[in-house]
């Protein structure tokens, strides 16, 4: 589980960097934009394979059971999903009323899926990698509503892009369902 854990500390590192405004700003004017984002992305991308690493070979060892979820909780965690993939389908800035709703779509989409996990993984490696991202999705939300950062505006009606975020987030969740048992090794539905 070290892996698991220090893939989370990079990747999750890395993030939180990019809310350190002062911090992240001397960095830019140290090294300059371009290579601060090529860093930024290097440093994620290594922080994401250790956590897929880190949780395939802790899956592999065996799942540290710390409480049994209620069957319910699966159900509940199928259905959140839905709403998790149409808010990171909101992610991108096209004007649209749900996007306004949710004023910052990827924060959203990260806590419903972590938290929609929490709920239904009982075993300690999933309860560090699902708490981890709720906590720092908190965290973040949390900074940029400092910041000021109000995120997007309401559309006054549903637009195209309202329409392309239900299509494509309702396409992705499909997808997920049908892949989940082989990208994750768990079954979604029939377990």
């Amino acid at each position: 589980m070290l892996i698991l854990l220090v893939g989370i500390i990079v990747f999750l590192g890395a993030h939180t960097m990019t809310t350190l405004r002062d911090s992240r700003a001397r960095i830019i004017e140290r090294i300059g934009l371009g290579p601060y984002r090529g860093l930024h992305s290097l440093v994620a991308t290594i922080g994401l394979v250790l956590i897929i690493w880190g949780f395939a070979r802790y899956r592999a060892d065996g799942l540290i059971p710390i409480w049994t979820p209620p069957l319910w909780t699966r159900h509940l965690t199928i259905g959140l999903m839905w709403f998790a993939f149409v808010s990171l389908a909101c992610a991108y800035p096209a004007p649209s009323r749900i996007r306004g709703w949710l004023r910052h779509p990827m924060l959203v989409a990260i806590k419903i899926w972590a938290l929609a996990h929490l709920l239904a993984n009982g075993d300690a490696g999933g309860m560090l990698l699902f708490g981890s991202f709720l906590a720092w999705a908190v965290y973040d939300r949390i900074a940029v509503k400092r910041r000021g950062d109000m995120g997007a505006q309401s559309s006054p009606s549903f637009t195209r892009a309202d329409a392309q975020a239900l299509i494509l987030g309702t396409l992705g969740y499909v997808a997920m369902i049908v892949l989940h048992p082989y990208l994750i090794g768990v079954a979604v539905i029939g377990y």
